[in-house]
């Protein structure tokens, strides 16, 4: 059962940094649920204002159905009485309605939409295809704008007229005449967050765009880091953020951009350096090499940014 109507999820969800947990797999990359329900106790443990299972940072290209419906089943088990726990939904129109109801049936309190699964299409069609998840779930809906689904400023606000539960605006594009445009034609409606990688590269220039919180990857294992950087941001501190970008952002994306698909694998890396580790990532993903694992355990340390209790 949710705790929170979408307009209270919107409003818990605005104004605290956002974050999506790794799913854990073991040797035979099948879903580890010990180290899985381990890895949410200590993400739930922290002021974070939502937690997004089974989406992109937790390999939720590579979940069947079924594992999705169990993953976030035991997030909302194991994190969902101190944080709200949202799922995501993709596909065909039809599978997407079957993430969100399996979601809601594990009482999750919102979904975060993907794009359609490789296809071109147009506003009509971008309306009819979120129209219909909505309607099939009292959850609440946020529309994720990249790559195939890039939504007009009408074709959002015509869904936030017709669907209640339609919360949110998620941008992967940092195209900053639509996000102006979405934005002024929409305001307190809805909530902004933003979600190109790495987030935190993005975070201050996209606040004064209308985006008061964004997706942090690195929360998975740097989770004080993570907030305070995320403060910083609020409190439009440029100098405090310039220092955490020099100390640990960049060089971070350093390692990242060294191999396509590092985004996702760079994160189970840093829970493998602080001795959190949360298995291997999924084909078609890679794990780190050896000496980029050594790269960034070097940089956590010398960054001085190893969460409590790691073994790094």
């Amino acid at each position: 059962m949710a705790q929170y109507t979408p307009a209270e999820l919107a409003n818990k969800l605005k104004d605290g940094l956002l974050s999506f947990p790794v799913t854990a797999f073991d040797a035979n990359l099948e879903i580890d649920e010990a180290a899985y329900r381990k890895h949410l106790a200590w993400q739930s443990s922290f002021d974070v204002a939502g937690l997004f299972a089974a989406g992109g940072t937790g390999e939720g290209f590579t979940l069947t159905p079924e594992e999705a419906s169990k993953v976030v089943r035991m997030a909302v088990e194991e994190a969902g009485s101190s944080v709200p726990v949202l799922a995501s939904a993709g596909g065909s129109t039809k599978q997407a309605i079957q993430n969100a109801q399996d979601a809601e049936a594990a009482g999750a309190e919102g979904l975060l939409l993907l794009p359609p699964y490789l296809t071109e299409c147009d506003q009509e069609g971008l309306y009819q295809h979120v129209s219909a998840i909505c309607s099939s779930t009292k959850t609440g809906v946020i529309v994720y704008n990249r790559a195939n689904a890039v939504y007009s400023a009408d074709t959002v606000a015509r869904l936030a007229d017709n669907h209640e539960n339609f919360i949110g605006f998620k941008d992967a594009l940092g195209d900053i005449e639509q996000i102006t445009k979405v934005y002024a034609k929409n305001g307190d409606r809805l909530f902004y967050l933003g979600g190109l990688p790495t987030a935190e590269t993005f975070a201050l220039p996209l606040l004064q765009l209308g985006m008061s919180t964004y997706s942090s990857a690195m929360y998975n294992f740097v989770p004080e880091f993570a907030l305070d950087f995320y403060k910083d941001v609020r409190a439009q501190d440029r100098v405090a953020i310039n220092e955490k970008l020099n100390r640990f952002v960049l060089p971070y994306l350093e390692i990242r951009d060294r191999v396509k698909g590092y985004g996702v694998s760079i994160v189970k890396g840093g829970l493998k350096a602080i001795g959190r580790d949360a298995g291997s990532v999924r084909p078609p993903l890679q794990d780190l090499t050896e000496a980029d694992l050594a790269d960034l355990s070097a940089l956590i340390q010398k960054a001085g940014i190893v969460p409590a209790g790691a073994t790094l």
